[in-house]
């Protein structure tokens, strides 16, 4: 088995410095922008968020409201959550160093899995606040809790609008996002109670209307950590299927006899990674074979990091 070094050279030298600099180099490009802009979103909805926090919290304990304590809490977390977001893009631009071979791109996956915990967590807690208060009832001063309420609304659709600009696919900025839109639900559920409240004076609906906010914001917190997990757990990426990654590879590519030891993962979630071993026919390049592999895995499937190991059929 040969290849025509001579003749195959000068192509094999542009290919690779094509392949580098252009694809490979754009998409860290495109990466470090778009991560940037989720940093500066995460800042601005951090300092929007905690400037109300300290206004909520008063409000709720001289109204007596579970509702505004509830979205003073959510305001609270999300102060944290944001900042944990925040640190978490910023130790995810420090370069690879010989102890991490893949830098510390991880670590905003794991603020992600960390706020869907603290979402799930938050849930709880306000379910079994809610449960005393229907049990025991408690007086709410109704126009302190609306005006409150109003104030915090008019803070979270700001925050929210500033996140939901972002990158949709950055677990990171959904995570942060969410915790936003639990305190916006939050800030709604209070006015709704203040109104029936002031109108009605049944006093119920503030504990019920924080449980209806406190099962919605269950769901996301249930969804980030479960993405974020499997990301961390080095599940197999969304669309990355290995028996079609196989199919693909023996049917589009010449000189491909078998495809095997396919392991597919993701270091973020816009970083795919692949190894897997393909065996050539008698007779080919190997190495012409292992370009041809990669530029179909990067085409087919936007696969940039590709290991791709290439063994002979026996003779």
């Amino acid at each position: 088995m040969t290849c025509d070094l001579n003749t195959n050279l000068p192509d094999k030298a542009h290919d690779h410095g094509h392949d580098h600099e252009h694809g490979h180099g754009h998409s860290h490009d495109h990466a470090d922008m778009t991560t940037a802009d989720s940093r500066r979103r995460v800042a601005i909805a951090a300092v929007l968020t905690a400037s109300f926090m300290m206004a909520e919290v008063t409000g709720g304990l001289i109204s007596g409201s579970l509702a505004l304590l509830a979205d003073a809490a959510h305001m609270l977390t999300d102060a944290a959550s944001l900042i944990l977001a925040w640190v978490g893009y910023k130790l995810a631009e420090r370069p690879a160093d010989p102890s991490r071979s893949y830098g510390f791109g991880r670590m905003k996956v794991l603020a992600a899995f960390t706020n869907g915990i603290a979402l799930v967590a938050l849930s709880c807690w306000i379910v079994w606040e809610a449960v005393h208060r229907l049990l025991d009832p408690a007086p709410v001063l109704g126009g302190i809790m609306l005006w409150v309420a109003v104030g915090g609304l008019v803070v979270n659709v700001l925050a929210a609008w500033v996140l939901h600009g972002g990158d949709q696919h950055d677990l990171n900025l959904q995570g942060a996002l969410w915790h936003v839109i639990g305190d916006l639900l939050g800030s709604v559920a209070a006015i709704a109670a203040a109104i029936i409240i002031l109108t009605t004076g049944w006093i119920p609906a503030d504990p019920i209307l924080s449980v209806l906010v406190a099962l919605l914001v269950l769901v996301a917190g249930v969804r980030i950590a479960r993405q974020s997990g499997h990301i961390l757990l080095e599940g197999t990426p969304e669309g990355l299927s290995p028996e079609d990654i196989r199919n693909d590879l023996e049917e589009h590519v010449a000189q491909v006899s078998n495809v095997a030891h396919i392991h597919a993962w993701a270091l973020t979630e816009s970083k795919p990674l692949i190894t897997l071993e393909v065996t050539a026919v008698h007779g080919a390049c190997t190495e012409t074979l292992r370009r041809k592999v990669k530029a179909r895995l990067a085409e087919r499937f936007d696969i940039s990091h590709a290991t791709v190991e290439v063994v002979s059929e026996p003779c």
